[in-house]
């Protein structure tokens, strides 16, 4: 059960579509999530990248955390890494974490809480589980998902948003019988308190068995759904959709989803950025030369301003 609940009676509700004459997104494509470790070796789900990135773009990765419940010392993070052109996004569902950045940000994510880092020009940040969840223990459950930043704002000066569970937006589906929290962008005229160089639309849902979910989208927008837990159907044709799979929805004006059991959901989009994209690790700027820039401004301790004594493997491919 997700931090973050409310009863749908007594939130705003989103407007009820009209099926005939509503131009619902049809699926394009549904991708299952990959399994891989992170950090110091906690597992994750990763839908994408997985799919073509010009389908995510602006987004680069989303990474499934859990749910698993941690016994006595299992509980594991991200030490000290560098990142250098996009933003993390992390989205804590139930549990913690510390966030660290040698920018001067950080703090504790809590449950139902997000961690916005915009890395920019160049941070270096550690992201680990109090050390009172280690000692005991617990729930855990979440998901980071990385947005480019546009050309123009790569060599932007890192910047950290403190989300708190209360502040995102919540609002019920038009039948009653979903929660949804919009942590960034703007659904049917109401905006999510994340700040964004890319425009984007971000949102958890939490459905009742059988209950609908319909949303406004814009047209320039991408769309896509991943569902954390359940399962239902996606698109107007009702495909099907369970945990750990992707749908990339096709062009249109609105989003439909039906659960079949209770199901969370995110449903993300933005406006492509259509630019080059060069990705090494941690960093992704427009050029293979701001690659190797980025690369040796981490090795000689100018990235984030702290020296780091060691970096990543010389011999990983450059993408282009």
């Amino acid at each position: 059960m997700p931090a973050v609940t409310a009863d749908t009676l007594t939130l705003p509700r989103l407007p009820a579509l009209p099926d005939a004459t509503t131009a619902w997104r049809p699926v394009k494509r549904v991708v299952r999530a990959r399994r891989s470790l992170e950090g110091e070796g906690f597992q994750v789900r990763r839908p994408f990248p997985g799919v073509d990135l010009a389908l995510a773009d602006p987004f680069l990765l989303l990474d499934h955390m859990g749910a698993v419940e941690y016994g006595p010392g299992e509980a594991k993070g991200a030490p000290w890494h560098p990142h250098r052109g996009f933003e993390t996004v992390t989205y804590l569902i139930d549990g913690a974490f510390e966030h660290k950045d040698s920018a001067g940000g950080g703090g504790l994510i809590t449950d139902g809480g997000t961690q916005w880092m915009t890395a920019g020009s160049g941070v270096l940040h550690s992201e680990l589980p109090p050390q009172d969840l280690v000692a005991r223990g617990g729930l855990f459950h979440g998901v980071q998902l990385w947005v480019n930043l546009p050309r123009a704002a790569k060599w932007t000066p890192p910047r950290y948003q403190d989300i708190r569970p209360a502040d995102a937006v919540l609002l019920a589906g038009d039948d009653g019988g979903a929660l949804v929290r919009v942590i960034a962008g703007d659904v049917a005229g109401f905006r999510g308190p994340g700040a964004t160089h890319t425009p984007i639309t971000y949102l958890h849902a939490t459905l009742a068995p059988g209950a609908r979910l319909r949303l406004p989208w814009p047209e320039e927008f991408n769309a896509m759904v991943y569902v954390l837990h359940g399962r239902g159907t996606v698109g107007h044709e009702h495909r099907p959709l369970e945990e750990g799979q992707l749908a990339v929805l096709d062009r249109g004006r609105a989003i439909t989803l039906r659960a079949e059991t209770d199901q969370d959901v995110l449903v993300l989009g933005g406006l492509p950025l259509n630019e080059p994209v060069a990705r090494y690790g941690p960093f992704v700027m427009n050029t293979r030369a701001e690659i190797i820039e980025a690369i040796e401004d981490f090795r000689a301790g100018r990235l984030g301003g702290t020296h780091v004594p060691h970096a990543g493997p010389a011999d990983e491919k450059i993408d282009q």
